[in-house]
């Protein structure tokens, strides 16, 4: 089989290790120009994560560039500790940056993969035989199938599947993550709809905060910028210095809370995988969901034997309900509660031995609530 997936993050160097291990002969497609290092920290959490990482080879060497689950302190305006985030909640079993992952996956499959770097898919045709494929910059091509697995804000669902809007919801917060030259470690401040990280995992700045729904340009960041800071003007504690420092930000990152919503992953010859298919921001199960997937996905078109209908069905059959389970976690009023009783409250969690405990074994019911077949 010719396969084509766009995307050269987690989900698709995933899926082409599989393929590739099966025979097929894949090609992935990435609009950015090189492969995307660094980032924020992404985990994996519970057996059922474990074990795909296991059946795909990567275990022991994901565990050896693990950066390691740090303790959040959550401070007061003051900058008083308030109480204390354990790193087992906010960094699994297995932390790791996602670019060093997506490297990881990269280096595995090179020698078998052809990778695309600086090119996208401009149109998508079917045919009896297969998926015409044009590109910006490439020449057409056609594929046996396509994998869309490019986010969240799929080029290759909006193509296949129609308007973004009809797919993914928006959960009324936005995000940023910026490098900014700032002291302190692992500290987490709040006020009514809006908290702010410095010196944490993800980036050393890291903003969650309540807006309703913002027009703007995903792709000009100084507009981005702009409503970063206007969304923390006034705020206390440490925010007006961060502010400063966030104009001159040279990566900087900045996206809403969404959830894509979908009753199936495939049309014909084209299926989604990862965040494309079953996105939650920030709802901490995502790269989880994504190699998951990926298993699951290249296993079934092997053992159907590339009959893509049955594989596609199955693939969603199994995936759907597993992903709606991790979908469940909405972090926007978890991270950033609009009200002062909301964020102590919330606060009180990580004060409770009990209440910690049973929204531990909560989260780890969700990372292992799928029947993982052995294939």
């Amino acid at each position: 089989m010719n396969i084509l997936i766009s995307g050269a993050s987690v989900a698709g160097p995933a899926l082409a290790l599989w393929l590739a291990r099966y025979g097929a002969t894949v090609t992935v497609v990435e609009k950015a120009s090189t492969l995307r290092t660094g980032g924020q920290a992404v985990d994996f959490r519970g057996a059922t994560h474990h074990t795909v990482l296991e059946r795909m080879g990567i275990l022991d060497e994901v565990r050896r560039r693990q950066t390691g689950g740090q303790d959040q302190t959550i401070v007061d305006a003051q900058g008083r500790p308030v109480t204390v985030i354990p790193g087992e909640f906010t960094g699994g079993d297995i932390e790791i940056r996602r670019g060093d992952l997506a490297e990881l996956l990269y280096e595995r499959t090179k020698d078998q993969c052809a990778y695309i770097f600086g090119d996208s898919i401009t149109s998508l045709t079917e045919t009896d035989n297969g998926v015409h494929v044009t590109f910006a910059d490439g020449p057409p091509q056609t594929f046996d199938l396509l994998v869309g697995a490019d986010g969240i804000h799929s080029n290759v669902r909006r193509l296949a599947f129609g308007p973004e809007q009809d797919h993914v919801r928006f959960l009324g917060y936005y995000y940023a993550l910026a490098n900014l030259d700032i002291d302190g470690e692992n500290l987490m401040y709040n006020e009514p709809g809006r908290m702010i990280v410095i010196g944490g995992p993800k980036a050393q700045s890291f903003f969650v905060f309540a807006a309703p729904e913002l027009s703007y340009d995903r792709y000009d960041p100084e507009q981005q910028k702009k409503l970063l800071l206007d969304a923390y003007r006034g705020g206390g504690w440490r925010i007006p210095e961060v502010l400063t420092k966030v104009p001159a930000s040279p990566d900087f990152y900045f996206d809403s809370l969404s959830r894509v919503e979908m009753d199936h992953y495939a049309k014909g010859r084209v299926v989604l995988l990862g965040d494309a298919a079953y996105g939650n921001t920030l709802g901490g199960f995502g790269t989880g969901l994504a190699i998951v997937g990926a298993y699951v996905l290249a296993n079934e078109l092997h053992r159907s034997g590339y009959d893509h209908v049955t594989a596609f069905d199955r693939y969603t059959e199994l995936l759907r309900p597993y992903a709606k389970g991790n979908q469940k976690g909405t972090a926007g009023p978890f991270l950033a509660p609009r009200t002062k009783r909301g964020i102590s409250m919330r606060n009180l969690v990580f004060k409770r031995a009990a209440l910690f405990g049973a929204m531990m074994k909560l989260t780890d019911r969700f990372a292992t609530n799928i029947d993982l077949p052995g294939y």
